[in-house]
């Protein structure tokens, strides 16, 4: 986790630059899951696990501008750029801790994650989703836009060549990719399936996948 901290803190003030030239379907990617977040109150609750420069947050804010979301990352240089960004929302908490260890005392409408949780082992991937769980409130929602393995050897490659040859056409500096490539060898993507049904089995009712393009996801799951 050390070294992921240290890659992340490295790229923080080139990271929101580059997000869509390194994700082809950006724009379908984060509106599938904001507008899924669809909650009682015009001021929920929601708590942003992986949360980095703030970006998913953001966008939730377009949706819900009175929503009270608690942003978590270990990375401090990530969370340097979130602070920012909010510096006139009283309604933002930040808390620069590994999320996996983090202890909730409130429960929450919603909670949210994107391009973070794929760098977790499986067993601790299993731990997360039944603590998001206990997160929640009744009938609150999971929303996890992801980067996902193939359900074999042959998807997850073929999905690796083709995201390798839009990163390389993106326009981005070697440097950049070459930073972006070494990245990626930090990643531990588990098939969807096997994640849909980890869901399931930390008890939500309701779980799908509601949107993919390649390795890119969205995975949906409500309490």
């Amino acid at each position: 986790m050390k070294t992921i901290q240290s890659k992340f803190n490295s790229v923080a003030h080139q990271y929101d630059q580059q997000r869509k030239k390194l994700i082809p379907c950006f724009d379908d990617f984060y509106q599938i899951t904001v507008e899924n977040i669809n909650l009682s109150t015009s001021s929920p609750e929601i708590l942003d696990i992986g949360a980095g420069t703030g970006l998913l947050s953001e966008f939730i804010l377009q949706k819900y501008p009175k929503a009270k979301i608690t942003l978590v990352d270990f990375s401090e240089k990530m969370l340097e750029v979130a602070k920012n960004r909010f510096i006139n929302n009283p309604n933002i908490k930040i808390i620069c801790q590994n999320f996996t260890t983090l202890t909730v005392t409130q429960p929450f409408d919603a909670v949210v994650s994107s391009l973070a949780i794929h760098h977790l082992e499986d067993f601790d991937k299993i731990k997360l989703y039944n603590s998001i769980f206990s997160y929640l409130k009744e009938n609150g929602v999971f929303i996890n836009a992801e980067q996902i393995a193939g359900n074999d050897e042959f998807f997850s490659t073929l999905y690796d060549r083709l995201w390798r040859a839009y990163i390389e056409k993106s326009g981005l500096a070697q440097e950049a990719i070459e930073a972006c490539f070494e990245r990626i060898k930090l990643d531990k993507r588990s098939p969807l399936l096997e994640q849909l049904n980890w869901l399931k089995s930390a008890g939500f009712k309701e779980v799908d996948c509601l949107y993919k393009y390649y390795d890119f996801a969205v995975l949906y799951a409500k309490k």
